[in-house]
């Protein structure tokens, strides 16, 4: 029994001694496992690196051999392309001298081209002079002797201005005048002296014979008073042969611009026979009738008076209210209603106060902000459209106030006071005072500005079936006349500037070819006569229109005018 516990601890510790030693066998075991898996795993990893430096030594070779490839390809571009590009230069050589040797004939063709018209002006402007000697001879004494129809020789002198004026005409359609259009107007001009030549021998003749019927009358009339014991010989005898005279020469000065001056004319008598027309309304002494002409006249001006280029919509809501008003439909005023039915004279009132107030606002607003000039512009336009007598009484009142715009610069006449020949020419004089050129020129200014946007705008809500009622065309009539003309030491220059800073991109459009003929003769031809007079100390208008021209020559542009409406404002 004593042994047992002793072979108990003897078998315990040999136990223990097992198991420790399996332990130790176990840990060798997964130590010598974990060895060889990080050996594996290195091997692993290195067969792993290796094949991604061969994969990324094959991708390298592919990446030069494509890169060499593409060398290769792009080198043999490059000389295909020097090749063409030698080729494509030698074409463009090719060109460039035939463009300049085209330019260079199209520059002789035009300085060619331009010699004539020049000298086709010449001719017109000889023929004319001599067709007007010719309309002269109805006023020639002894003309129921003349031999010849008159008639028929005045006829003959109005085709053959004609004939130059069509030719002219459809030069500006064309081109330049060839030579054959230069010898048909010299044909003409020739047969014109030929006719004059034969109605001055004529008269001569004529003239001769009543000469000789006169001393003869005068002889039988000298016996017959030697018998009666007669009076003296009449000294009054010469008198007749230069009365006929001196009126034929002031009938030729009217007859420089006849059709414009007629068409003067008449637009002012159209005015004044409106003024007539409302002499009752304006000279009442009724109160009543007073209150209905003032409500009458701020309806008509005030909404003239808010024009402005703020909004399209604001615009229309004027328009309307401005159409409304001259078609008879009752308008708001002053929280009144007004109509041009509560007096009969009513609507001639309004439309000639109407028309007045837009060219004061010419005279005014646009004088002082140019920009003003479209939107007063636009309206004046469309009710122009609409109301046309609106329109004939805005020229008449604008004509009066500006007599450059017709054009035409009033003559002093013997025995006129000098005051009414400054307001005639369109100086403001108050109290025996002229007002100050700076401010004349600015007023002229403002006209002159209002008109030509007036002639190049359209009402956008009209009807574009309709033609404009005073369109560019007569822009392009003034501008010729105007050129036609003398020039004015400093007004000229001036009006021209602003005429053609408003509406000359509008004029440029419509005319092109010959819009630019006109700026170059107005360049070649008119400068030189507004310099010569005019003075140092007025050399500012000069020298602001010729380097406005000099650019526009040089861009081959006329720009778009400051405060042009677009079709975006009509959006607002």
């Amino acid at each position: 029994m004593g042994g047992c516990p002793r072979m108990c601890r003897l078998f315990s510790n040999y136990y223990t001694e097992g198991l420790r030693q399996w332990q130790e066998e176990q840990e060798r075991k997964v130590r010598a496992l974990s060895e060889m898996a990080c050996e594996q795993l290195k091997r692993f990893d290195e067969r792993k690196e290796l094949q991604h430096h061969k994969e990324l030594r094959d991708f390298r070779e592919v990446m030069e051999k494509s890169s060499r490839e593409a060398l290769g390809h792009q080198e043999k571009l490059k000389a295909e392309h020097r090749h063409r590009a030698k080729i494509l230069n030698l074409k463009l050589r090719e060109a460039e001298q035939q463009r300049l040797k085209q330019a260079e004939q199209e520059r002789l063709r035009k300085e060619e081209g331009q010699a004539r018209l020049r000298s086709l002006y010449a001719l017109q402007e000889e023929v004319l002079h001599l067709n007007q000697q010719l309309d002269a001879s109805e006023t020639q004494p002894h003309g129921d002797l003349l031999k010849l129809d008159l008639a028929a020789l005045r006829t003959r002198g109005n085709q053959l201005c004609g004939l130059i004026s069509g030719i002219i005409r459809a030069t500006s359609e064309n081109g330049f005048p060839t030579e054959e259009d230069q010898a048909v107007a010299e044909r003409a001009l020739q047969e014109m002296r030929d006719l004059l030549t034969s109605l001055q021998q004529e008269i001569a003749r004529a003239c001769e014979n009543k000469r000789k019927q006169d001393e003869e009358a005068a002889r039988e009339k000298r016996q017959g008073s030697k018998m009666q014991q007669g009076p003296e010989v009449p000294r009054e005898a010469p008198a007749p042969s230069q009365g006929p005279g001196g009126k034929q020469n002031e009938d030729l000065q009217v007859k420089v611009q006849d059709s414009t001056m007629q068409w003067y004319q008449q637009l002012q008598d159209a005015s004044s026979q409106c003024v007539l027309a409302f002499e009752e309304l304006t000279n009442s002494k009724d109160s009543q009738v007073k209150k209905i002409k003032m409500d009458l006249q701020k309806a008509a001006t005030i909404p003239v008076s808010q024009i402005s280029a703020i909004a399209g919509s604001k615009l229309k809501e004027i328009f309307d209210k401005i159409h409304s008003l001259l078609s008879g439909k009752p308008v708001q005023c002053g929280g009144r209603s007004v109509s041009v039915t509560l007096n009969p004279q009513g609507l001639d009132f309004v439309q000639y106060k109407l028309a007045e107030k837009f060219v004061k606002q010419g005279e005014e607003e646009v004088a002082s902000h140019h920009e003003a000039a479209f939107p007063i512009a636009i309206v004046a336009s469309g009710i122009w459209e609409l109301h046309p007598r609106v329109g004939d009484l805005i020229l008449a009142h604008l004509h009066r106030k500006c007599p450059y715009s017709v054009p035409f610069y009033p003559a002093f006449k013997e025995g006129m006071a000098l005051e009414d020949y400054q307001r005639m020419l369109g100086y403001q004089v108050k109290d025996s005072k002229v007002e100050q050129q700076d401010n004349f020129l600015k007023r002229m200014s403002g006209m002159i500005r209002l008109y030509a946007a007036i002639i190049q705008l359209r009402w956008p809500y009209g009807s574009r079936q309709e033609i404009h009622p005073h369109g560019l065309n007569h822009g392009w009539r003034w501008l010729a006349q105007i050129l036609n003309m003398e020039p004015l030491s400093d007004v000229t220059a001036t009006l021209l500037f602003d005429f053609l800073e408003v509406c000359g991109n509008a004029l440029m459009k419509q005319y092109q070819v010959q819009f630019w003929k006109m700026i170059l003769l107005i360049k070649e031809d008119y400068f030189p006569r507004i310099e010569a007079i005019t003075s140092s100390g007025q050399m500012g208008s000069f020298i602001r229109l010729k380097q406005f021209l000099e650019k526009c020559l040089q861009r081959k542009e006329i720009p778009v005018p400051k405060g042009f409406l677009t079709s975006s404002f009509w959006r607002s």
